[in-house]
């Protein structure tokens, strides 16, 4: 994979907290951590005071996500890193993927409500745009007029959602998503490390790759062949794929049965995009 753009380490700004990961990679392999209250437990005792200080400086809106019902989308998001280092997936990525697959991870529920019993189906937007915002303070280049340009492209993307009166929760508008995708690789050029991250996070729930969890607007053939490149759909498999691990690493035979459906899922996309 070419990396036209300079692609600030993940490794160098969160010392700490990659650090961290693989220290929970060697607990889970040795059998240390055997089940969500072992993770809870070890997630609590790292993430101090200091260290949620420290991350809402670098990742603003990082606390807000991590105050829904008790902390439950901050232990998964570390359990989405936990899952994502083990995978053979991420292992077979280059290092520059590497790098680029954690930052979406960090992101890719930034923006997340935790309501009990209900569905964030926007959230992914959300944390899209929260991405596209947040990038350029970590490092990463833009374009000119990025200023200009990431206001307005933040409040198309906010308002790409459809909603019918008997609906309980918003839908993703597809239909938006060519000036979407188009407004991001204008804000950072086209397949750029910070355009990549950005529309994994964006589109990190917009493949059907589990039967058992309804994809809010899950993109067509179609659309699949027109928006997810190979470049993009080898983070978005990545991403998905841990994620999936995010929710079931301690349910031996539904992580088995996740597993499954989104290999074969991700080899029916897979031909759709390099065909």
């Amino acid at each position: 994979m070419n990396i036209p753009q300079a692609l600030p380490s993940f490794d160098d700004c969160f010392p700490d907290l990659n650090r961290f990961v693989l220290e929970l990679v060697k607990a889970y392999e040795a059998g240390k951590i055997k089940s969500w209250a072992d993770l809870d437990e070890r997630v609590r005792a790292y993430f101090t005071p200091e260290r949620m200080d420290l991350m809402e400086s670098q990742v603003p809106g990082w606390k807000t996500m991590a105050s829904y019902t008790n902390g439950i989308t901050l232990v998964h998001v570390i359990c989405v890193f936990l899952g994502m280092f083990m995978l053979p997936e991420f292992q077979s990525l280059t290092s520059a993927q590497k790098q680029m697959a954690k930052w979406i991870v960090l992101f890719h529920d930034v923006a997340k409500f935790h309501v009990p019993g209900k569905k964030d189906t926007m959230h992914a937007f959300r944390s899209g745009v929260h991405t596209a915002n947040l990038l350029p303070r970590l490092g990463f280049p833009t374009r000119r007029k990025f200023g200009e340009r990431i206001r307005e492209w933040s409040k198309y993307t906010h308002q790409a959602f459809t909603r019918r009166a008997t609906d309980s929760t918003p839908t993703p508008d597809n239909q938006k998503l060519p000036g979407i995708l188009m407004g991001i690789d204008n804000l950072f050029g086209k397949n750029t490390p910070a355009a990549l991250i950005t529309k994994t996070v964006l589109l990190h729930i917009s493949l059907a790759i589990d039967p058992f969890y309804p994809t809010p607007a899950a993109l067509t053939a179609d659309e699949i062949k027109r928006y997810v490149e190979p470049d993009l759909f080898s983070l978005m498999r990545v991403m998905m794929l841990a994620d999936n691990e995010g929710w079931s690493l301690f349910e031996p035979e539904t992580r088995a049965q996740r597993r499954n459906d989104a290999e074969r899922a991700f080899q029916h996309i897979e031909t759709l995009v390099f065909r």
